[in-house]
Order: structure tokens, then sequence, then C-alpha cells
């Protein structure tokens, strides 16, 4: 490797990653547009592909419902660490004479689009680059995997004219990704599909995960519009308890009326502003990222965690608490029909 790959990954290190990797237009060739460095930049001969750990220290109390606001405020402020790595090296290389371009870690997307920016595609989709470079493995969901930290990380980049010296993906073999299907089973969204995988062929290596339905199957639950399981027995931060669709069409419909509820909810502290939406997005779930790390026990501990932690309510003053699915119902019951009606349809 060349002295410039090597100070370019020990950039990312230095700045707050846990790993780096390098992906090159010809190491991406033959992928999905959004593997298209050009896009960035049309003279783009490199990436550098780095991920930045979540606190692993908050992640139990969120699961456990326990404490949800410092999580969300580790998760905003660890996207805005990645987002800055990959502004200060953009910078570095530049005032080395080597025309780069940052890249935000999160909310960036095409506006050519049919449906514009909801379509929700990339410019460059970090984790393609953090697959091909090493960074981690494809999951089962999807999501990059990385060896130490699980899926729990943040990824970023930054696209450079700069002829850089290619990392290899990490070996197959070395997958913790065992198909435990724990990330699947604790969304209440049905988001994965269980049945089909998709494959990407990068630099003529395939990498194969899990199909993903319709978006509005993660923001309806992420985005905590609602949040209840459909066994009616755990649910992620949301207290909304609105019909979760069987088919992807209908979840459009279903997430504008939830919103028609959720915005007369009592207010609640933290969220982070998205493009996508007029409001502050506050973090509701993320259980398929935290449920999925390298030891398969700790899986299990984390899933049981989030189907024992009961199902969450809003009291008047706008806090969240979770109590059991009977002490929901009880609570739900004495509200008056306009204000429960605010959190279950009829």
């Amino acid at each position: 490797m060349d002295n410039l790959s090597r100070t370019v990954i020990d950039f990312a290190i230095s700045e707050g990653a846990c790993v780096a990797g390098i992906a090159t237009v010809e190491s991406l060739a033959g992928g999905p547009p959004s593997a298209d460095l050009s896009y960035i930049r049309a003279d783009a001969k490199s990436a550098v592909s780095f991920a930045v750990p979540i606190d692993e220290d908050l992640i139990i109390p969120f699961l456990k419902k326990e404490s949800r606001l410092p999580l969300e405020r580790n998760v905003v402020h660890t996207n805005s660490i990645a987002s800055g790595i990959s502004l200060a090296m953009a910078n570095f290389l530049e005032l080395k004479g080597i025309p780069s371009t940052a890249v935000p870690a999160n909310l960036r997307y095409r506006s050519e689009m049919p449906n514009g920016l909801y379509d929700l595609v990339p410019d460059i989709s970090h984790r393609y680059l953090a697959v091909r470079s090493g960074v981690g493995h494809f999951g089962l969901s999807g999501n990059v995997i990385t060896p130490d930290e699980g899926a729990a990380v943040i990824l970023g980049c930054v696209v450079t004219t700069a002829e850089l010296s290619p990392t290899d993906p990490l070996p197959a073999e070395q997958n913790y990704c065992d198909g435990c299907g724990m990330c699947m089973a604790s969304c209440a969204s049905g988001f994965v599909d269980l049945r089909e995988k998709v494959s990407v062929t990068l630099g003529g290596i395939e990498f194969s995960y899990a199909k993903r339905r319709d978006y509005f199957r993660c923001g309806y639950l992420c985005g905590g519009f609602t949040g209840l399981h459909p066994s009616g027995q755990w649910s992620t931060w949301s207290p909304g308890r609105f019909r979760i669709p069987e088919n992807d069409g209908e979840f459009l419909e279903a997430t504008v009326d939830a919103i028609k509820q959720w915005r007369q909810w009592p207010e609640i502290e933290g969220g982070f502003y998205n493009p996508l939406q007029p409001w502050k997005t506050r973090m509701a779930c993320a259980h398929c990222q935290l449920v999925c790390v390298p030891d398969k026990e700790e899986r299990k501990r984390r899933y049981e965690m989030i189907t024992n932690a009961g199902v969450v309510i809003q009291n008047p003053d706008g806090s969240l608490e979770a109590v059991s699915p009977q002490e929901a119902v009880k609570k739900l019951s004495l509200m008056s029909p306009d204000k429960h009606m605010l959190y279950q349809s009829s």
C-alpha cells in the first residue's frame, strides 16, 4: 500500500473511526448507480470508507426502555463526527493539491428520482463502499456489521481524485452473521423480507442480504409514528398503537393518517432535523441495528430486552413510560375518547 493510502486510513482512525478502508472506481465497477463515485465528482478515482462506533454503554438502557434520550443524542453526535471526519479529510487532501469531496454521513439523497428525495436513493451508498473496502460485512438485514462493534456504527466516506490502493473485502468466512434472524424478529414493521435475498456485484465480487421491503415500513415505526408490535406484547419507544398494514402499498396512507394524530401528541425532548419533513424526528427504534453484535448470546439477550421491556405509553406531561401490556390497556381506557384516538385507531 502506498503512503497516501496508509495516511488516509490512519487519518480516519485518528479522528474517531473504529475501522477504515479504500474503494476505487475499479473495485466498485459493475455495481448499482449508488456505487458510482462519478456521481459525486466526475474525476473521482477512489473513496475512503470508515465507520464510527455508537456509544455501547447507552444501548442497553435504550433497549430495556429505561432511557431513550441519551442514545438519541449520541447517535446524532456520532453522525456529526462521521460527517466531520469526512469534511476534515477532504480539506486535508485539498490542501495537498488533491481535489476531494466530503460526503455527509446521512440524509443525502438524489433529487432527480421520480419521487425526488422521497425515493431515498443516496448520492453514494456508504454500505456498498464499506463492504467492498473491508470496513464490514453485510448482515442478513442489509446493515453493515463490523467485526468488533457489530452494526452499531455510523458510516462515512470521502470521494477523491487520488489514485489510492484499494483494500480487500473481509473474508466471507469471517462474517459473524449466522442468519439468526433476531434483526428481523426485533422489527415490528416486517421491513426485511424473510423469503427473498438480493445480491449486488462490486468489482466482480458478489454480496447478498435479505430483501428490504417498502421503506415506508421502516419510516412508519423508526419515525416514531407508531410502535406497537402486532402481538401487542412489546413496542418501540413510540406510544402509537396504529395498525401495521400487511401490504407495502398501504404504508404511505397509514403513515399520513398516523402523522395527523402524532402531531397532536405532547412535545418530547430531543430530536433532530430531517429535510424530508417539517418537524424534528425522534429516535424510536433502530432495533435491527442495536440488537446485532458478534456474540450470539448477547444478541439473544438484547432481543429478550426488547420483547420483555413492555410497551411504551405517553403521560399527560409528555414523558414516555414503559409498562406492561395490561397496564397500557388500562391507562388508555381511562383516557377520553378524543385523547385515546390520538394513540390508537378505532
